[in-house]
């Protein structure tokens, strides 16, 4: 029997897919776990549509993810903090403080885990900070750390 999965089945199938399974198997657990439903002609064209959704919706991420990365190329993250001798950090400035920054100052919302830092910052000056808006599109960040309280 013909059946579209609707969920990961281990060792069987993925979501979206379709594929021959036993008759038995189909009507005795996936069908009735709702696990995957029958490949009817509706069913195909309904997964079709599915398909074509979610193409479109990755397509838009992308291209806001572009846009995004543009806009952020342009801007500088200014962060205040304490310094001694020599500009060395009393601490350091972290991904968390380049996140509330950039949304404090200019309304941009990302997430600390996608600030790529690979050690926190800590010493004064400027650093170029790799930002993953998407799996395919990276922004880099200009981060300002100046004397502060």
């Amino acid at each position: 029997m013909k059946v579209i999965f609707l969920k990961d089945v281990k060792g069987k199938g993925k979501k979206g897919e379709v594929k021959n399974v036993a008759d038995g198997y189909a009507h005795n657990f996936l069908l009735k776990k709702g696990l995957a439903v029958e490949a009817t002609s509706g069913n195909m064209k309904s997964l079709d549509n599915q398909k074509k959704k979610e193409e479109q919706l990755a397509k838009q991420e992308l291209e806001e993810a572009k846009k995004l990365k543009e806009v952020m190329e342009q801007l500088t993250v200014e962060i205040k903090a304490k310094s001694g001798e020599g500009g060395r950090l009393f601490g350091s400035v972290t991904s968390k403080q380049i996140a509330d920054a950039l949304k404090k100052t200019h309304d941009i919302k990302i997430d600390k885990r996608k600030i790529e830092l690979v050690d926190a910052i800590r010493a004064l000056g400027y650093t170029n900070v790799p930002v993953k808006l998407h799996t395919v599109v990276s922004a880099t960040l200009k981060v300002h750390v100046v004397e502060g309280n």
